[in-house]
């Protein structure tokens, strides 16, 4: 288990707190989707109500190290304001003059959040200075920061090089990712029964592998179908193909049915020329893609075979969506099992990322048992790794 910041003594200290603030936002700069920020809120209030001062750090985006006005945390200090009673404030860098200004007039029980850490370049590097000057903020570091766990950034790993076991440890957040997670592949009712999607086999591959042996049902959907398609020799068009992992696939065919898993694959598809919304589109079976035409979603029939897969089903996992949901005209695929694993009698859980946003667009985010705030965090976790921002927060003599 992780150390939890209940088990520090934080009575009136100054505490840091590596929160996940990488918000979706409009083209008015305003937050289409706050979840990560209230997941992060019973952490906060809980050392508020130890009379902490709070510092909060976040990265929102990708600035490359220089100072965005865009991406300024300006909009998360905004909506945390809402959500906390005291005001938070916001410091106009990460570590400058303006950050050790606020930093030594911050009272018991007042917030600041500092701005965007990927302003410097030294926190994507993992730079041992930058993060020296960011433990020289607080008296305790609290990592509350799932999604990013699996980068070893300064803000997440070389930050807790500089507070021993008794001054570093887990916000609620991460330990109910952690402990949801490992307890899922541990010991998961059946039928367990994984969905995975996206665009690429690459990215999953590994976890692919290692759910095999644990899972009763594999589903595979998105763009990363088409390799497998591709490797029982059927003609996928301009579909989306790695042409270099054809034999992975075939291997994960081979082990599937070497473990008796059942694998499902589209049976047919929502086909365009053009992956956009003025394209025409038709429905055709998987071995009818015309030739030019890329599939783009999943069709009705494989809809409905993959709901009748679900039926079942006593824990489900969903790693990726079924198409381009973010273009409306190939979302229907990953709307529609969003609902079908939504009003499943299972243990849902849903990986962080774009199936997140799938299931927030589609409305049944109140409905899925857990909504992981991270989707390459989590995925790491399944395919067995280490993460670099949780290792440092066991016990040494623990694993």
């Amino acid at each position: 288990m992780v150390r939890s910041v209940r088990d520090m003594d934080i009575e009136g200290k100054r505490v840091f707190i590596r929160c996940d603030f990488n918000v979706p936002l409009d083209d008015f700069l305003n937050i289409t989707d706050d979840r990560r920020i209230k997941s992060a809120v019973p952490t906060i209030k809980y050392c508020l109500d130890h009379n902490c001062a709070v510092i909060l750090a976040s990265h929102l985006g990708r600035p490359g190290g220089v100072h965005d006005p865009k991406l300024s945390l300006e909009p998360v200090q905004k909506r945390l304001s809402r959500l906390l009673v005291p005001s938070v404030q916001l410091s106009n860098d990460v570590v400058g003059e303006d950050t050790q200004e606020k930093v030594k007039n911050l009272k018991p029980r007042e917030v600041l959040l500092l701005e965007n850490l990927r302003f410097e370049k030294g926190e994507t590097k993992n730079d041992e200075n930058f993060a020296k000057k960011l433990a020289d903020l607080a008296d305790f570091y609290i990592n509350d920061a799932f999604g990013v766990c699996h980068r070893a950034h300064a803000s997440v790993e070389a930050i807790t090089r500089f507070f021993d076991e008794d001054h570093s440890a887990a916000g609620f957040l991460l330990q109910k990712e952690i402990n949801f997670s490992r307890n899922l592949l541990k010991n998961p009712s059946r039928p367990f029964i994984a969905v995975v999607g996206g665009s690429k086999v690459s990215g999953k591959l590994q976890a692919l592998k290692n759910l095999l042996p644990r899972v009763d049902k594999l589903l595979i959907g998105g763009g990363m179908a088409f390799t497998f398609l591709k490797a029982q020799g059927i003609d996928i068009g301009n579909s989306l193909v790695e042409e270099d992992l054809v034999d992975e696939a075939t291997f994960v065919m081979a082990r599937a049915k070497e473990l008796g898993v059942k694998l499902y694959l589209p049976v047919d598809v929502v086909a365009a020329q053009t992956c956009s919304q003025d394209s025409t589109m038709k429905f055709v079976p998987t071995q009818e893609i015309p030739k030019g035409w890329m599939g783009l979603d999943i069709g009705p029939a494989t809809t409905r075979l993959f709901r009748e897969a679900l039926n079942d089903g006593q824990t489900i996992l969903w790693n990726g969506p079924m198409g381009v949901f973010e273009i409306p005209k190939f979302s229907r695929g990953s709307t529609q099992i969003s609902h079908t694993i939504a009003e499943a009698h299972a243990t849902t859980v849903v990986g962080g990322g774009d199936t997140a946003d799938v299931v927030a667009r589609s409305g049944d985010a109140d409905d899925m048992a857990f909504i992981s705030t991270g989707g390459g965090a989590s995925l790491e976790l399944i395919e067995g790794k280490e993460l670099p921002g949780v290792k440092p927060l066991y016990n040494k003599d623990e694993d």
